[in-house]
């Protein structure tokens, strides 16, 4: 049975595709790889499954309540039983991935526009695994992603369907998804689904480089792109281990000589680019006489240099650093000392140049809070280091260096800032990312994504209870305008069947106070186009009828058949309403009070009309006479408005339909961070969560989901108006940096 499970079913996997899967025939050398790869996957997926056991018996083991461990020893259970499922399911999945690559996708639907209105709130679990797998890709691609990009061209050579990085099969996400859809039978909770995924990432994608070797070898061969030299797999000792800065001579021989194992075809492309664009601001720059024997120094000689500056320098100045200037009191110290003049390789010069200006950027984009903006600064060095070390960084946006300040300016996005910095728990983590940058950082590049890793970690919790507090923030705002909508239709059925009217002030009260919440109820509950809501109406006017005059024999024999009715009615919809029970009984005995009286009048009238058919007295021959009935004249229109509760003030001023201010409010979304300026000195930065379409009012919610503001659409164009909002550019800041200096070199080239 051991040596079964270790034979990879090929054949039969081949055999049980789905029919997508075996319409376009891969070529000869495409199906070696994918035997190959099938067999080592296959191994891989049996030491998960072989670890699996002892992991979650362990974490059984440190559980503090029964219901944990519980739900460890089924997840165990659950494994063992769909172990082999799991696997075929997998592999099935990397088969017709393979298959798809000579497959063009024909009328594929278009996805319709979404509305950000329309958006439900993404579940826990989903987001949490979401951000773990996002967090596995980015480890593999930081990793191995010039060996996966060589892969990808080669599969591109053999292929009708263009492939990249994220639809080959072999890619850390197709892995992913295929293992995810493969687990789908686990019943699991997602404690439970996290474990097993970092299994997943322990077990089959720590070996993505090995896998990656071995398939470009197979393809190098059979004689596919023999000339794309990719770096050889690491060795098992090697995993982990810190990566060296390039060796040579001088920082030009990265872009002179053969390129760097990091340095793939694509990158060099895209920083020779930008030297070209360079070339304008050299001729620019202020010429620093150097003797013409001068040497350029090793990138290893100036990432020592940058380490030196970077540990020396105070901390709360380095924001500030001119690198330039301090690099330049450096190398005449070291020429000093050697009596050869050095200087900075030009590669590395122009390094120094695009990551200055990059940084000149951010301390001046507006979009940053300046206490943030402070402890982003003092990234410089730290990045220009990355830079030096791989030139993907300026070309990949996957790298994690961008990544990294990425999420903390994305972070710091919404941030306010505060008397007591350190006690923002913000702040502090930005704060020992960067200080973890500055005292740990040398040359392993590595720091990067696992202070990434934690950083999204971080980010993901609060984003989580935020989105959580905003939705229920828009859900409380929608059933507030709800209920709005609501009370204004029962203010207009009143006013309605009331006004100007005089009717005893009993009834008036009894509809005002309380039939007006039974109106209320219904029509949230069913809406004023059901049935219930215009029952409820009818008795309304059925009620009004009954006491007022009337003295004809046909309008006694109507108040007769509808006494009843209307009172069982009445007693039911106050019933449902939780109407005040002592109120209700007083009601109702002054309302029969009101109704005899009308039996009395017909009696006057007609003489010959016995009473004995009166239901509500006994003896109506010897009933004592009610007083007559307080009178009211309902001559203002009926408000209903809790108490305490203030109806929102309509702007004062207003503005014409095609006016510019109302336009730039019209183009807000959902999302959209603005600020406000409050006064001289406060400004408040908050997201636009919701607009209340009924009653046009627009919410703003602050970091943590908590609502901070409300307007309405006028007032928020009157505040446009005076200028007081800005919107805050939420695009990923190192993108917009990078945006901006290229644009910036573009301009001065072509000046």
């Amino acid at each position: 049975m051991q040596n079964e499970a270790n034979v990879v079913p090929l054949n039969k996997l081949a055999q049980g595709q789905s029919p997508t899967s075996t319409s376009g025939r891969l070529p000869v050398a495409l199906v070696t790889v994918r035997d190959k790869v099938a067999t080592q996957l296959r191994q891989a997926m049996q030491a998960l499954f072989d670890n699996a056991d002892d992991t979650l018996f362990e974490m059984a083991d440190r559980a503090t309540t029964n219901t944990e461990q519980s739900a460890f020893f089924e997840a165990m259970r659950d494994l063992r039983l769909k172990r082999k499922g799991i696997e075929r399911g997998f592999l099935q999945k990397l088969f017709d991935n393979f298959a798809s690559l000579n497959q063009y996708e024909i009328g594929k639907p278009h996805l319709d526009a979404v509305s950000f209105d329309n958006l439900s709130l993404v579940q826990n679990d989903e987001l949490e695994e979401a951000v773990a797998l996002d967090a596995m890709v980015g480890k593999v691609l930081n990793r191995d992603g010039v060996a996966l990009a060589h892969l990808t061209t080669r599969l591109n050579t053999l292929v009708s369907k263009k492939v990249e990085d994220k639809n080959n099969p072999l890619g850390p996400r197709p892995l992913c998804e295929a293992f995810l859809e493969a687990c789908c039978s686990l019943g699991v909770e997602i404690k439970v689904k996290l474990i097993i995924l970092k299994l997943f990432d322990k077990y089959v994608l720590a070996d993505a480089d090995q896998l990656y070797a071995e398939a470009n070898q197979s393809l190098v061969a059979q004689g596919v792109l023999p000339e794309l030299k990719s770096a050889p797999a690491r060795r098992p000792a090697e995993r982990g281990g810190p990566a060296r800065a390039p060796e040579g001579n001088a920082a030009g021989e990265v872009l002179q000589g053969a390129p760097a194992a990091h340095l793939d075809a694509d990158s060099q492309a895209a920083f020779g680019a930008l030297q070209e664009l360079l070339v304008q601001v050299r001729s620019l720059a202020p010429r620093r006489s150097m003797p013409a024997d001068a040497l350029p120094i090793s990138s290893n000689d100036l990432m020592r240099l940058l380490s030196h500056l970077q540990s020396h320098l105070p901390v709360q100045s380095i924001e500030e650093v001119d690198v330039r200037q301090h690099l330049d009191q450096l190398l005449t110290r070291v020429s000093n000392k050697s009596g050869r003049s050095r200087v900075v390789g030009q590669v590395d010069e122009d390094v120094i140049n695009l990551v200055s200006m990059l940084f000149e950027f951010i301390l001046d984009d507006r979009t940053l809070p300046d206490s943030l903006k402070a402890l982003i600064g003092r990234m410089q060095i730290p990045m220009l280091k990355v830079a030096v070390l791989d030139k993907t960084f300026f070309s990949r946006g996957s790298h994690p260096a961008r990544r990294l300040l990425n999420e903390i300016a994305s972070a710091a996005l919404g941030w306010a800032e505060q008397n007591d910095l350190q006690r923002d728990s913000l702040y502090q983590k930005i704060e020992q990312v960067v200080m973890r940058l500055l005292n740990d950082f040398v040359d392993d590049t590595a720091i990067f994504a696992e202070l990434l890793e934690d950083f999204i970690a971080f980010t993901g919790d609060e984003r989580r209870r935020s989105e959580l507090l905003e939705q229920r923030t828009r859900d409380a705002e929608e059933g507030r305008a709800r209920a709005e909508m609501a009370r204004q239709d029962v203010e207009r059925v009143l006013n309605q069947r009331l006004f100007g009217r005089t009717l005893p002030e009993v009834v008036v009260r009894l509809l005002q106070e309380a039939w007006s919440k039974v109106l209320l109820l219904t029509c949230l509950k069913h809406g004023t186009e059901s049935a219930q809501w215009q029952e409820a109406l009818a008795t309304m006017d059925d009620l009004i009828w009954s006491v007022e005059p009337h003295e004809d024999a046909e309008s006694r024999m109507r108040l007769l058949e509808m006494v009843p009715q209307l009172l069982k009615s009445l007693r039911e919809g106050l019933s449902s309403a939780a109407f005040d029970p002592f109120s209700t009984g007083e009601f109702f005995g002054r309302l029969e009070d009101l109704h005899v009286q009308a039996f009395q009048r017909f009696k006057q009238a007609e003489e010959a009309l016995p009473l004995d058919d009166v239901p509500l007295l006994d003896d109506p021959v010897e009933a004592p006479q009610p007083a007559q009935p307080a009178m009211v004249a309902v001559v203002e229109e009926i408000l209903l408005v809790a108490p305490g509760e203030a109806r929102a003030p309509e702007p004062e001023a207003s503005l014409p339909d095609d006016d510019d201010s109302l336009r730039q409010v019209d183009e807000l979304r959902v999302g959209s961070w603005v600020e406000i300026q409050e006064d001289a000195e406060h400004k408040l930065r908050c997201k636009l969560a919701a607009v209340i379409k009924p009653s046009g009012r627009y919410i703003f919610v602050n970091r943590t989901g908590m609502k901070v503001l409300e307007k309405t659409r006028m007032g928020l164009a009157m505040e446009f108006r005076r200028n007081a909002v800005r919107l805050l550019n939420d695009a990923l800041l190192f993108d917009r940096a990078l945006e901006s200096v290229i644009g910036n070199l573009r301009r001065l080239k072509n000046a």
